[in-house]
């Protein structure tokens, strides 16, 4: 019996027949595509990295329907502070160097490492190694508002109470 490719051919090799590629991601999938392929795409990236011996440097990379792409560095010790990101939903990526997220636990991110979140999701994300970091993140919608929020635990602030 013949197979669907010896009887139709490769599709992949027909590029009328395939579907469009979209100019702009627009699910989640879609967004943590752009982050890997960014993260791919060193050339694109690294001639805008700075580093700011005060804070975080940041820089809008690019823009799209509903939604916006940052790029970040990070010196050792730099971090975000405890924060929400409002009704924005997002995707960020390590690019380079290695990043901590505290969450309700610690995550170590390395190069390649790619994450999700919903609104109103808490975390704080620093260097806590000795070598500068460089991540990604894609904000959708766009981000207009940033909330912080209190860096102790919640065992430590249980604890402060009860002194």
């Amino acid at each position: 019996m013949n197979s669907d490719n010896e009887i139709a051919g490769d599709l992949t090799a027909i590029p009328h027949l395939l579907p469009a590629t979209p100019a702009h991601p627009s699910t989640v999938a879609g967004y943590a595509g752009l982050v890997r392929t960014l993260s791919a795409d060193r050339a694109s990236w690294a001639p805008l990295v700075r580093y700011d011996p005060v804070s975080r440097w940041y820089h809008r990379l690019r823009t799209g329907p509903g939604y916006e792409v940052w790029l970040l560095s990070w010196l050792p010790g730099q971090g975000s502070g405890r924060h929400d990101h409002g009704a924005s939903s997002g995707v960020f990526g390590v690019l380079e160097g290695e990043l901590t997220e505290h969450g309700r636990s610690a995550r170590g991110l390395t190069s390649g490492d790619v994450r999700v979140f919903a609104p109103g999701y808490v975390h704080e994300v620093v260097n806590d190694g000795l070598e500068p970091a460089v991540s990604v993140h894609v904000y959708f919608p766009g981000l207009t508002e940033m909330p912080m929020h209190c860096s102790v635990g919640r065992a430590e602030a249980r604890d402060a109470l009860a002194r």
